[in-house]
């Protein structure tokens, strides 16, 4: 019974101590304490990423295409498309069917020509749930 416990926990012990390492290997400890890196992390990097912002920046002209909006018309939530994109269609495809020439069921059989027809495949539209995939991708 002993021999069976030291086998079951053997491999369980040297896993435990295969992945186990201090902290200073991992992660070694630098010369500045968390208050002093604190400290000088905003000093000089602020206006450097301010200068970067205002070269980066260009002046776009009033009369411009950009300035007139109707690019980002697109863009813009209105309550119309905020619907569609967030509960879209589903395909519904249509089934085509011919229908041949035939008689009525009546007391004078009447001749029908034959005639192409188009049904929904699904009674009702049917709508996608919110973050629901809609294509194949």
């Amino acid at each position: 019974m002993k021999f069976k416990t030291l086998i079951l926990l053997l491999p369980f012990t040297l896993a435990l101590t295969a992945c186990s390492t201090s902290q200073d290997e991992l992660l070694p400890p630098g010369d500045l304490s968390m208050k002093e890196i604190w400290e000088q992390g905003g000093n000089g990097s602020q206006s450097s990423i301010i200068e970067a912002r205002n070269a980066l920046q260009f002046v776009r002209p009033i009369n411009s295409a950009l300035a007139n909006g109707e690019e980002n018309k697109h863009y813009t939530r209105t309550a119309a498309n905020e619907a569609t994109n967030l509960f879209p269609r589903l395909p519904n495809p249509d089934l085509v069917m011919y229908v041949f020439p035939h008689l009525t069921d009546t007391l004078e059989p009447v001749p029908v020509p034959g005639y192409t027809t188009v049904f929904p495949f699904y009674g009702r539209v049917q709508y996608a749930q919110p973050g629901e995939r809609t294509r194949d991708y």
